[in-house]
């Protein structure tokens, strides 16, 4: 409705015939929201996941949108009324969806409304711990009514599997949730089958193995069910063009827009300073450990203690150096890595060989790392694990945080991590030496 209302209005000076206009945009949008899901927003949704959703379904519908015109004679094509078309009407659904989203929320907690029956068959330690949360986060509306297990050793459990049918029907039970654990094949298949016919739904709280606490993806071989563990979205090849595509843009807009004018400037001061080359170039290992030539602007004065990082007060660091760093502005040449395919705008930092060699085997899951191109910037630095490595520990908080932004990766976390990148340079960091 929105979108329709807002191009009937915004585009009559196009010449469109709205018949067929409106048709093909209501397909376009209805099949966009079909593949991305748009329209899957649920009581455990994440704030995340929405902006995530509106971002994909908005780049999407704009370049479908932009696709009719030149398809489509004698009609006016104007980027700025398609522009402003985009902007209000998807403000107007963004503001109504989250307005929606927690409306609900409220609406459960203050009136206990639109709530789901749940019971949970088994009484194990993953168990528990689902019925707390399901206390604890009242917004999601779920209502606890009760274990059922062949142990007695709570009141809260409400009998044994058996007793389970009758009190479901009786109580309006909406979920089932089931612990693997304690139900055999037989009395599952038959608890499928009652679900099935009675119309509940049952899900599976997957505790027997920890592998189980990893998304998995479930493929079939013939008829043949086989689950596996789901790589995460930077292996998709989807999204790596998508990524690289971004990457392109950003660094052409700051090379272009920002060194073409300070390169020759902070050159001229290096020079001034001490004697040696503009840039400074370094081996480091890139995506699969494959070497690349990371680029920096030189702040340091000619030594032979480049796999050495630089530590506070450094009498390596030039005048012109220290003020580089401060600012991450030696770091700006790495945008022609990240033109040459070498980087990517935002990733794990690269490290040194000598740190690799360290702590490679030291640390769990740090060659994880490399399974992405190194950054220009990254989680770990706008968390505050950026510069010295001074003990062991700063490390590993550095690799779990380049581990999560692997395997959790968003546009939104991107541009997260940008906004933050360009405040901390503003504001200053008292690693940044």
């Amino acid at each position: 409705m929105v979108i329709s209302v807002f191009s009937i209005l915004l585009f009559k000076g196009l010449n469109l015939n709205f018949v067929y206009y409106i048709l093909y945009q209501t397909t376009a949008w209805l099949t966009i929201a079909f593949f991305i899901k748009f329209y899957g927003i649920y009581r455990f949704t994440t704030t995340v996941e929405i902006i995530s959703k509106i971002v994909k379904q908005g780049i999407l519908f704009l370049l479908v949108i932009i696709a009719f015109f030149p398809f489509s004679t004698d009609v006016v094509f104007s980027g700025k009324t398609i522009t402003v078309f985009v902007i209000s009407s998807f403000f107007l659904i963004s503001f109504s969806k989250f307005c929606l989203f927690y409306y609900l929320k409220k609406y459960r907690i203050s009136t206990g409304n639109n709530y789901r029956n749940t019971v949970i068959i088994g009484y194990t330690a993953e168990a528990i711990r689902l019925k707390e949360l399901f206390e604890i986060r009242e917004d999601y509306g779920y209502q606890f009514l009760g274990y059922f297990s062949e142990k007695k050793t709570n009141p809260e459990i409400k009998g044994n599997i058996e007793d389970l049918k009758s009190f479901v029907l009786e109580n309006e039970v909406h979920e089932i949730y089931c612990s693997l654990n304690e139900i055999p094949n037989g009395k599952l298949k038959d608890l499928i089958d009652f679900a099935d016919e009675n119309n509940k739904t049952i899900k599976f709280i997957p505790d027997t193995k920890d592998i189980f606490s990893k998304k998995l993806k479930i493929d079939y071989y013939d008829f043949f069910p086989v689950l596996s563990l789901k790589k995460t979205l930077l292996n998709e090849p989807e999204t790596r063009i998508f990524k690289r595509t971004f990457d392109i843009i950003f660094s052409l807009i700051v090379i272009i827009g920002l060194l073409s004018w300070l390169a020759p400037l902070l050159a001229l001061l290096i020079k001034l300073e001490s004697r040696g080359p503009v840039f400074f170039k370094q081996g480091r290992p890139g995506i699969d450990e494959n070497e690349f030539h990371c680029y920096k602007f030189r702040s340091m004065r000619i030594n032979k203690s480049t796999e050495t990082e630089a530590s506070k007060n450094d009498p390596r660091v030039t005048k012109i150096g220290r003020f580089m760093r401060k600012t991450s502005m030696d770091e700006m040449p790495q945008f022609i890595n990240v033109l040459l395919g070498e980087m990517s705008i935002v990733g794990p930092r690269p490290h040194l060989w000598s740190q690799n060699k360290a702590y490679g085997n030291k640390i769990k899951k740090y060659m994880v790392r490399h399974s992405v191109k190194p950054g220009i910037t990254g989680l770990a630095q706008v968390s505050g694990f950026r510069g010295e490595i001074e003990n062991d520990r700063d490390m590993i908080n550095r690799i779990k945080l380049d581990v999560f932004y692997i395997e959790n990766w968003s546009l939104i976390l991107d541009l997260k991590i940008i906004f933050q990148t360009v405040v901390n340079i503003f504001k200053g960091e008292s690693k940044a030496y």
